[in-house]
């Protein structure tokens, strides 16, 4: 008898555990959907850099670390999605640097969109990663011979990278992701409901689900 009582409780704790669970995610989605209409610009800034149709009605913000390895694997995922739903998708950029140093690649990144570079410099950032953002050993400076390649006039970057309002741009974005509890990168919101459960299919399903309700035909 004692052993079906203790058993019987685990059981229940078991469900009592799922539930809340449950009802905390499901909190954590209404409570990010009413702030994407309440206060969207927690999600987008004037200065995020944005890409896709400005009709679009699936917004999809992403927190994102130039020298984040997961960022630069799930571009070109998320590039596919857009690809496969033509004008349903925009993609908003958040920066979130969390490896030691990466502010020093937003700057360039924000020095870059002065020059119209800004996606072909995040490209090669993204294909160059291995080379200067070991974590083991991370050598920043050995960027600058990969920029090239992005058509950049290095010598403007070097100086435009070095604005203040770079600085406080990064610090708006870090407020906004740990408003919305970010706290690794890529982080990502569908209109404003967030990624519970971290992968590509979990992604697509989230994009997807947005894109069912709001382009119901």
């Amino acid at each position: 008898m004692k052993y079906i009582v203790v058993g019987f409780s685990c059981l229940v704790l078991f469900f009592v555990f799922v539930f809340a669970s449950s009802y905390y995610k499901g909190q954590q989605v209404e409570k990010y959907g009413f702030m994407a209409k309440e206060n969207a610009a927690t999600f987008v800034r004037d200065h995020s850099q944005t890409l896709g149709s400005d009709d679009a009605k699936v917004y999809l913000v992403e927190f994102m670390d130039p020298a984040c390895e997961t960022c630069a694997a799930f571009s070109p995922f998320v590039k596919q999605i857009m690809a496969a739903n033509p004008g349903k998708i925009k993609l908003v950029l958040r920066y979130a640097p969390f490896h030691d140093g990466a502010d020093y690649f937003v700057k360039i990144l924000e020095a870059a969109k002065q020059q119209g570079k800004y996606w072909e410099t995040l490209d090669v950032m993204y294909k160059s990663q291995p080379y200067w953002a070991s974590h083991h050993d991370p050598q920043p400076q050995r960027i600058w011979q990969f920029l090239p390649r992005a058509g950049l006039d290095i010598a403007k970057i070097r100086k435009d990278m070095t604005d203040p309002a770079i600085v406080e741009l990064i610090e708006q974005d870090l407020a906004d992701a740990r408003t919305l509890n970010v706290r690794k990168t890529p982080g990502f919101f569908a209109n404003g409901k967030p990624l519970q459960t971290f992968g590509y299919q979990q992604l697509q399903q989230l994009i997807q689900s947005e894109i069912r309700v709001n382009y119901p035909n």
